[in-house]
């Protein structure tokens, strides 16, 4: 009976045991996981009243799991068919290298259904940020809110997205105020009066919409200058020597002009070699490429408004990344520094 009555107490020891730990994980609940916080982004800085800034995407619309071991950024521009936005993809591929991110670069080639379908392609091979130079500002928008459907952030860079959809940052130059320095510069050129011709840029862009209103707020303050013909060019150098020549026949009296870009400036400077007329013609345009430079150094366009298409690239994918790592950055609108260039100061640009 003694060894019986051992083994019953130990019995009754260990039940005993088994029922304290119970009771005790009963009264302590597990600790739940705490949500992964993300700091908020900085308050965006204001856009001028004449840039329509694209929504501002907070923060977190970068995962809040672990960042990514592999970051994959998309690049969708609007043509590579325009050597401003090959320097924008040259500075975007530089600045991935340096930074161990793989860039997938789209060419739009001035198509809104092509670039569309490539921002699909970037949604589904699941990127982790869009550049997006919109072909058109508006039409853009469907696509855009795709990548916000799918959590991927985007920054617009020297295009603006319309309303409706979210964008983390706008990086661009003020493009209406490029559009009022350059026009000012030609109309002042002429003394203030004179016939000028307009070339503008692809419809439905945001530059274009912007430089256009810079010009009609230089034309305010001047008067004496009547605009005879105002046509588009499409940004592109091509179809500006057309366009020149159909305006030379039908207003050989022109003095000056106003071009919304480089491109269509050279374009343009064609035409107006062919009736002898480079040079005399006050040509004043906007983006400060390389072959813009040229011209102003050779006499041919009186002044160009320089662009930052390079800084506009870099700080986009720079944003992005740190998106993609879980950070947070300024976002909202961001200006890119414009210059004035001429003949006199010209030198200090070339090779830049």
């Amino acid at each position: 009976m003694n060894g019986l009555t051992k083994r019953a107490g130990a019995i009754t020891a260990v039940a005993a045991t088994l029922f304290l730990a119970a009771c005790s994980s009963a009264a302590t609940p597990a600790p739940t996981a705490a949500p992964a916080s993300v700091a908020p982004a900085a308050p965006a800085s204001a856009a001028p009243a004449s840039v329509a800034p694209a929504s501002a995407a907070p923060a977190s619309a970068a995962p809040a799991s672990a960042a990514p071991t592999s970051i994959t950024i998309g690049i969708a521009l609007s043509t590579l068919n325009n050597p401003y936005f090959v320097t924008m993809e040259n500075a975007a591929k530089a600045e991935a290298a340096a930074k161990g991110v793989t860039l997938i670069v789209a060419d739009g080639q001035n198509d809104l259904a092509k670039q569309t379908s490539e921002i699909e392609d970037f949604i589904s091979k699941k990127v982790n940020g869009i550049i997006v130079n919109p072909v058109d500002s508006n039409g853009i928008v469907p696509a855009i809110k795709e990548a916000n459907a799918a959590n991927i952030p985007v920054i617009a860079a020297d295009r603006g997205v319309g309303p409706g959809a979210q964008t983390a940052a706008f990086i661009a130059s003020d493009n209406v105020q490029a559009g009022k320095l350059s026009a000012s510069a030609c109309f002042k050129a002429l003394g203030g009066k004179g016939n000028v011709a307009v070339l503008t840029g692809t419809p439905g862009a945001s530059a274009t919409n912007d430089r256009t209103k810079g010009l009609q707020e230089a034309l305010a303050a001047y008067p004496g200058i009547k605009v005879v013909a105002e046509q588009t060019a499409q940004f592109d150098r091509a179809t500006a020597l057309t366009v020149m020549e159909n305006i030379l026949q039908a207003h050989p009296d022109i003095v000056g002009l106003f071009s919304e870009n480089d491109e269509m400036s050279l374009g343009a400077i064609q035409a107006l070699k062919g009736v002898s007329k480079a040079g005399t013609v006050k040509v004043c345009s906007i983006d400060g490429e390389a072959a813009g430079l040229a011209a102003v150094q050779a006499g041919t366009i009186l002044e160009t408004i320089g662009q930052q298409p390079a800084y506009m690239a870099t700080t986009a994918l720079d944003d992005l990344v740190t998106l993609a790592q879980g950070g947070t950055i300024q976002g909202g609108f961001i200006a890119a520094p414009l210059n004035q260039i001429t003949k006199a100061n010209v030198a200090q640009f070339i090779g830049k």
